[in-house]
């Protein structure tokens, strides 16, 4: 009964937007904090299953993004001749010899002569891949750069670009898990956060694979959601709108975000049925117990390693998804937009102040700072405006009123400290 209150109270907050502000906006907040519960999910099942922590969750988010991009970016003319086979090409052969380095340290024998011998065939492997991908990237990034220099998409759907976005955030955990778990607790978490970094830097940087910090717009949309022209010049809206005497603008808007919610939704539900199935397995019991005591847990003969890499290429699959679909519902890619302290640190706080280890208090948390984060960033003026009605015009009056865009921060601290005061295992906590 408790946690039923908690999500009608999280509604409510929904409702009243809607009421008093628009329903247009309402379901805006609703659909970017369904996104944010499903990246919530993600982080819980590195941290609260298996204790990892990970401060690079904003390159699961960029990559699950690119995915949109290459799977469903639509196709430039040109690119394929100018170098795009030459580009995979190389990034084929980068990947070999990285997997022939691996071997050799595994089949040579101990010793100077085996580290010697990887360096120099990893320096000869890197300068052959960098002959073979220079001239391919400058030939692409040449084709048509007002408009494209990039590789393009397959044009296919949205929805198949997101697993695709999870495959690629799994691919990249499952190498920084390889380097990284072995780590301290403090070390994994400088480890994932430059990696994190590094993922955005090279979004930015590198024009070919999806125009860097020039943006990529005009991405197409999932199935079944039709853009709000379409549903305009539809006759049988129409005659829908007239009866309910709407503007068709606004109903079309409406009526593709209610699509989105509905798509979000049952990608949610579909998540948590399958991570309350495995919690509750015999698997997900081995993978609590060694979070609680990996010494007792690897006396029993579990593999601990084997399975924090699991687990952390799960959370980061998920969180691709989520990054794979937020893409989807904004149209566009914007590099410069993944900042770490909205794509990392504000999903900790939705795990912490939610409940770590507790799927519906990911999901509780995600949707209430999810709603907290985006709701401040109007409520803050005119908060801040109710606040300083009394005062006089003046410096302190007019510092006031600025200092008002900073409200989100200084909310999602306090609401923080509360949750950690008042609540420490979270509002709904692990059992």
């Amino acid at each position: 009964m408790r946690n039923l209150l908690l999500f009608a109270a999280v509604a409510l907050l929904f409702v009243l937007t809607g009421v008093f502000q628009s329903w247009n906006l309402s379901l805006n907040i609703l659909n970017l904090a369904l996104l944010s519960a499903i990246m919530a999910i993600g982080v819980n099942i590195q941290w609260g299953w298996a204790g990892l922590f990970s401060a690079g969750i904003v390159g699961s988010v960029a990559l699950g993004g690119l995915a949109v991009v290459l799977v469903s970016g639509k196709p430039v003319a040109g690119a394929w001749e100018a170098g795009t086979l030459q580009i995979f090409s190389a990034l084929v052969f980068g990947a070999i010899a990285i997997a022939l380095a691996v071997w050799m340290q595994k089949k040579l024998p101990k010793g100077t002569n085996r580290s010697l011998a990887t360096i120099i065939f990893l320096l000869v492997a890197f300068f052959i891949y960098r002959a073979f991908l220079d001239p391919a990237v400058a030939a692409v990034e040449a084709n048509d750069s007002a408009k494209a220099g990039h590789i393009g998409g397959l044009g296919l759907n949205s929805l198949w670009a997101w697993p695709v976005g999870a495959l690629l955030a799994a691919g990249a955990a499952w190498v920084i898990g390889k380097v990284a778990l072995g780590l301290r607790e403090d070390y994994l978490a400088i480890a994932t956060l430059g990696i994190g970094e590094i993922i955005i830097a090279m979004l930015r940087n590198e024009d070919w694979l999806a125009r860097g910090v020039k943006n990529l717009i005009d991405l197409p949309r999932p199935w079944p959601v039709p853009y709000e022209l379409e549903l305009q010049g539809s006759p049988t809206f129409n005659e829908w709108i007239n009866v309910l005497s709407a503007s068709p603008v606004t109903a079309s808007a409406i009526v593709v975000k209610l699509l989105y919610s509905a798509l979000f939704i049952l990608v949610l539900l579909v998540l948590l049925w399958l991570c309350d199935r495995a919690l509750n397995s015999p698997w997900g019991r081995m993978t609590r117990a060694i979070r609680d005591n990996e010494i007792a847990a690897g006396a029993m003969g579990k593999n601990v390693k084997y399975r924090h890499l699991q687990i952390f290429v799960i959370g980061s699959a998920v969180v691709g998804l989520a990054g794979a679909m937020m893409t989807s519902l904004d149209g566009q890619l914007t590099p410069t937009s993944y900042m770490p302290l909205r794509f990392t640190f504000l999903i900790w706080v939705m795990v912490i102040v939610g409940g770590s280890g507790n799927n519906k208090g990911a999901i509780l948390g995600g949707i209430l700072i999810g709603w907290l984060y985006l709701a401040v960033e109007f409520l803050g003026p005119q908060l801040m405006g109710w606040l300083t009605s009394g005062l006089p015009a003046g410096q302190l009056k007019t510092q006031l009123a600025e200092s008002a865009a900073h409200m989100r921060l200084l909310t999602l601290g306090l609401i923080l400290l509360l949750v950690l005061r008042f609540a420490p295992k979270g509002l709904i906590p692990e059992k």
